[in-house]
């Protein structure tokens, strides 16, 4: 079973399940989730083989749907990003009765010619043995996008000398990971796909393979976002959900 964080109380709108994307953790989506529990109870996962989560040995997308659908007791909405939108659109398309309502953030059904091994390559070359603290093993992350070291760092643990990720499992898994499975069947419920404006991970031209499997999919934008869209507008991000949630 999958490690989960609950914020508020259980209420009459439906239960809000949000899934991290690579690399992330459950406490990532902390802020958010606390202001989305206001009126809903929120429930956030480690995604397998992160955070405090068991390790196995494959990342594909239907073992991660299998994770969620374990994590869910009735029908609840579903917020996914990255990797965990992707992961919740299998959910989705694999247990359609277990959804309420479907929020993509910022990925599309479809398989992506980049990689993200540039970072967990960053995080296999720091020298455990020499880090005695974050400022340590900030100085051995070397070769990343400002502000990615920082992100990756949530998932260190100083005191044991560890990551709290499964990297040699996520690297041998990074094809699967990158791409998206064929599944049957669709999702007709509401779905939203939210995106970054200034992200190009959701194309005009996915919108094909998005309708096929989705055909009541709604699309919408954050102005000024990229692919981190949570955490670069957190605001605008959070009052997109809540509306959607509530009509």
């Amino acid at each position: 079973m999958l490690h989960t964080i609950i914020h508020g109380e259980q209420t009459d709108k439906p239960n809000l399940l949000i899934a991290h994307g690579l690399f992330g953790s459950a406490r990532n989506w902390g802020v958010i989730a606390k202001r989305l529990s206001a009126d809903r109870q929120v429930i956030v996962v480690d995604m397998r083989n992160h955070g405090l989560s068991p390790w196995f040995d494959t990342q594909s997308y239907s073992d991660m749907a299998g994770d969620l659908a374990d994590v869910i007791d009735g029908p609840v909405d579903v917020l996914g990003h990255s990797m965990g939108g992707k992961a919740s659109m299998v959910l989705a398309l694999e247990n359609p009765h277990k959804i309420n309502k479907l929020i993509v953030a910022d990925i599309a059904p479809v398989a992506y010619s980049h990689t993200q091994m540039g970072p967990l390559d960053a995080m296999r070359g720091v020298d455990m043995d020499a880090v005695n603290n974050r400022a340590d093993a900030k100085a051995h992350l070397v070769g990343l996008d400002p502000g990615v070291d920082d992100f990756l760092l949530q998932s260190i643990d100083i005191k044991e000398k560890r990551w709290k990720l499964n990297l040699d499992v996520l690297a041998a898994e990074m094809p699967k990971i990158v791409g998206f499975p064929s599944v049957q069947g669709t999702f007709d419920g509401p779905t939203l796909f939210l995106s970054g404006a200034t992200s190009d991970y959701v194309k005009s031209d996915d919108r094909p393979a998005i309708k096929a499997l989705f055909p009541a999919a709604k699309f919408a934008k954050i102005p000024g976002a990229g692919h981190w869209l949570h955490a670069e507008k957190p605001r605008e991000f959070e009052a997109s959900v809540s509306a959607y949630l509530d009509m």
